[in-house]
Order: structure tokens, then C-alpha cells, then sequence
């Protein structure tokens, strides 16, 4: 059976179903490769009490475990809740395609924890992500401009994760250069999240140039998201108004 168990945001943030479905199987893996952990894997393993293997991309793609899931139990951990990466939901296919029986545990997501912010949910548009660029590559996609423009025009919230190894001042560098060659003007305070879940959680309220003072100050670390706030009711200003850098 294949059990693709959610860890939440901190090495103490599985569920307790995910700790006992964890002692009744025969392999546990760890998706390695969709965030920039914010706790060491030694840390993990030792409130799990078990190794781990760590599986890259290219081996979570392919059938590997769903293979062995149909003679073993076989555990995939996921950082945050597992099904928020499409990729998981692949393996679901998978295992329908294998006739192999399988179960999601969840946990809490970041989409859980940017509530934090004082912005309601419900009013979040479009989700977006942003890659880390390759310039000598020639390869700066730049098409989360677009979803925040979409969101922009209905007033919603725009919520932008950013890729594994992307660097705070890089992003901010990448968000301003793509809505420079867009011909977007981005006035708008950002709201950044740091390390959400954990006990180093932050959140910041400000301009680019704010952001860019304030991180060569205090480096904002991995894992971090960005959210550019669309209308803002009276309490989601004050809230967010109070992050201010």
C-alpha cells in the first residue's frame, strides 16, 4: 500500500495518524526536491524515530514506489500537506494504474498559514509560482506577472511561490525586472512570509526598495513566500499594516 503522509511546516507538524501509519511500514522516503526545508533532516528523523531515504524528482516521477507499494508499505513524506504539489497527485494515477491501494494523510499547508497575515483566504485569487531564472540560459519566465494581473482585476490577493533555491533579493530582482518588461507598474507594498509554521515565522509589510534595505539588514531566509495584496478591508490593512518595515 502507498501512504503519501503530509509533514506540515515544522519537523514536529505530522499528524499523529502519519506518526502510526510511519511504524507500520516498510520504507519511508521523503520528497526532496519542491522546498528548501526549514529543519535538518537529522532533526526530522529523530522526532520520527527512522531513516529516511531522500527521492529527487526524477524518482518520485517515475513508478518506483508505486511498484513496490504493491508488495510493501511504502510511506512518501511531503513537506506541508502532499496532494498541494501536482506531482503527488500523479502518483495517484499511478497507483489506480498499478491496482495498488493507496492513502492520503494530510497536514497543514502553507495555505493554511499565510491566514496568519490578517488577509482572508477566501479572498485569494490565482496561485502562482515563480522559477529561479537562468539568465546566461536565456530562461526568465516571467508568466506570474499575468495571474497577478488577472487577480488584480477582480481585487483579490495574489499569492507567489517561489522555487527551490531562489534567493529573497533574487526574487525581488526577478519580480521587478518582469514587471519592467511587461510595462506592469508595481507600486503595491508586498507582504513577505518567512519560515512559516516554525518558530522563526515572520511576516514583513513594504515597498521593493523597503524590502531590499531591510533584507541586506537581516537576511530573510528559505523557505518564503510573497503575497501582493489586492483590496484590503479595514481589519486586513490594520493587521498588515502592523508587519510594516
Amino acid at each position: 500500500m502507498l501512504y503519501l503522509i503530509g509533514l506540515g511546516l515544522n519537523e514536529k507538524g505530522i499528524s499523529l495518524e502519519g506518526l502510526e501509519t510511519i511504524k507500520n511500514c516498510d520504507e519511508i522516503y521523503l520528497e526532496g526536491y519542491t522546498v528548501d526545508f526549514p529543519y535538518s533532516l537529522e532533526n526530522l528523523k529523530k522526532t520520527l524515530d527512522t531513516d529516511i531515504e531522500i527521492l529527487n524528482r526524477k524518482e518520485v516521477e517515475s513508478d518506483k514506489i508505486v511498484k513496490e507499494a504493491k508488495e510493501k508499505n511504502i510511506a512518501l513524506l511531503v513537506y506541508g500537506s502532499p496532494l498541494v504539489a501536482t506531482t503527488h497527485m500523479s502518483l495517484i494515477k499511478d497507483a489506480v494504474d498499478f491496482n495498488v491501494s493507496y492513502k492520503v494523510i494530510n497536514s497543514s499547508s502553507i495555505f493554511d498559514a499565510i491566514a496568519e497575515s490578517g488577509l482572508q483566504l477566501y479572498k485569494f485569487g490565482k496561485i502562482t509560482s515563480m522559477p529561479q531564472w537562468d539568465e546566461e540560459k536565456n530562461y526568465t519566465p516571467d508568466s506570474f506577472v499575468e495571474i497577478i494581473l488577472e487577480n488584480k482585476k477582480i481585487n483579490s490577493h495574489s499569492l507567489i511561490l517561489c522555487d527551490i533555491g531562489l534567493g529573497f533579493k533574487e526574487a525581488l530582482e526577478q519580480l521587478k525586472k518582469s514587471s519592467e518588461n511587461k510595462s506592469v507598474e508595481l507600486n503595491e507594498k508586498l507582504v513577505v512570509c518567512e519560515a512559516l509554521g516554525t518558530k522563526d515565522q515572520k511576516f514583513y509589510y513594504g515597498g521593493l526598495n523597503d524590502l531590499i534595505e531591510l533584507n541586506d539588514k537581516n537576511e530573510i531566509k528559505n523557505p518564503f513566500c510573497l503575497i501582493i495584496p489586492g483590496e484590503l478591508q479595514k481589519m486586513e490593512k490594520e493587521i498588515i499594516d502592523s508587519f510594516s518595515v
